[in-house]
């Protein structure tokens, strides 16, 4: 067998697997009863028909029981009119397809250094078994469930950070997923403070031609976005939910509400997870690991923002592929086949059945701390890898 004709059946053995593996997957969530189908999906193509019909984008809310209003920039509404164009049907799948894809790229940057060297030869076969595992985590899981746009923003930014010789103006993408969700912003902090000035300017270049031309095409919905929407969390949903594992969220829950005292601690605490989170995403870049500077990067969109759903943590996957490395060291791959586990397992919702108990002392106390369980991992990974990582690189 030629070399040619070895990678190709290599790649379509992967390829079935892959499809294999994601089934079940894709069949139980696409099979769910209309209502609690891809409910995420649903807000974005009903905002492109906002835009079709010239109707207000955000006065609209999903049918019940969902009740879902569109809470993205309104270029998200320009942007997602070709989805308004499609059947319900084949909207899904083509949004579940894109879904894939966008791990596929995700994976293939975040592990592109276990997927060199000795093995390359049967790198198909490893990024098949890669994106399975990836697959299975509970925020990518959970992309499948909602029908949601985090892993497009992740490959996007990744991609922008990661491509060696990419073959678009270098910040376009960030500038791209800046625009589309506010929370890929961090990235412009990020090329600020490791001083990529030109990538820089063409990202925030991007950002602000797509947030101003939302006022040339749809300027009523444009201001009632920036100067309405924007400023009501509680249009995002509860924010003492358990599927918000932002430090916002994990302050209402554990013991006041959404009050003044609150917002001065969450301002506070943000304040010295974001200087550690930049300066060890600045390190990393410095010493040429890009992945663990987007790693951490995309660690701040989830712990700095007010509210960030289990699905944002969609940057887990690229936080695995900083750990794995090269797959050399056998301590690297253990800690991240055990980050791995936490965030296939849905221990958030243990908290929540361990509250609902009403174990006196224990209940109240352990139930919201293991309820906070995916944001206070995310924290322990921003130590993980900014201090952790890098001397275990260079023990090597």
């Amino acid at each position: 067998m030629t070399g040619g004709a070895r990678q190709w059946w290599l790649w379509t053995t992967a390829g079935l697997i892959i499809i294999l593996g994601i089934s079940p997957l894709v069949d139980y969530w696409l099979s769910n009863p209309d209502d609690q189908r891809l409910v995420d999906l649903d807000v974005y193509r009903t905002g492109g028909e906002m835009v079709l019909q010239g109707r207000a984008v955000y006065d609209f809310v999903t049918p019940a029981p969902q009740l879902l209003p569109f809470t993205y920039p309104p270029i998200a509404a320009l942007l997602a009119t070709p989805l308004a164009a499609m059947s319900w049907t084949t909207a899904q799948w083509v949004w579940t397809a894109g879904i894939f894809v966008a791990l596929a790229v995700t994976v293939a940057f975040a592990f592109r250094e276990t997927l060199a060297g000795e093995r390359k030869p049967y790198a198909p076969w490893v990024f098949a078994l890669l994106m399975l595992a990836c697959t299975y985590l509970m925020p990518i899981r959970d992309q499948v469930r909602f029908g949601q746009v985090d892993i497009l923003l992740v490959a996007l930014c990744l991609a922008d950070c990661a491509a060696r010789r990419p073959w678009w103006p270098r910040g376009f993408l960030i500038g791209l997923a800046t625009a589309v969700k506010l929370t890929p912003g961090v990235f412009l902090i990020y090329l600020l403070v490791t001083r990529q000035w030109r990538t820089f300017w063409m990202a925030s270049l991007v950002t602000a031609l797509l947030t101003l031309l939302p006022f040339v095409v749809i300027p009523e919905d444009a201001t009632a976005f920036w100067f309405h929407a924007l400023l009501d969390p509680e249009r995002l949903g509860s924010n003492a939910a358990t599927t918000n594992q932002s430090v916002r969220g994990m302050l209402i829950r554990l013991y006041l509400p959404s009050d003044l005292l609150t917002t001065a601690i969450w301002v506070a605490v943000i304040a010295v997870i974001g200087w550690y989170g930049f300066r060890f995403a600045r390190e990393a870049h410095e010493r040429g690991e890009t992945i663990a500077a987007v790693a951490l990067t995309g660690l701040m969109a989830v712990l700095l923002s007010p509210v960030a759903w289990i699905h944002h943590l969609a940057w887990v996957v690229v936080v695995l592929g900083a750990l794995v490395g090269d797959a050399r060291d056998a301590t690297r791959v253990k800690v991240a086949v055990g980050v791995w586990l936490y965030y296939v397992l849905p221990i958030p919702w243990w908290g929540v059945t361990l509250k609902a108990a009403e174990i006196p002392v224990l209940s109240p106390v352990l139930g919201k701390i293991v309820q906070n369980a995916y944001g206070l991992g995310a924290i322990a990974l921003v130590w993980i890898l900014g201090t952790w990582l890098p001397k275990k690189r260079y023990s090597l």
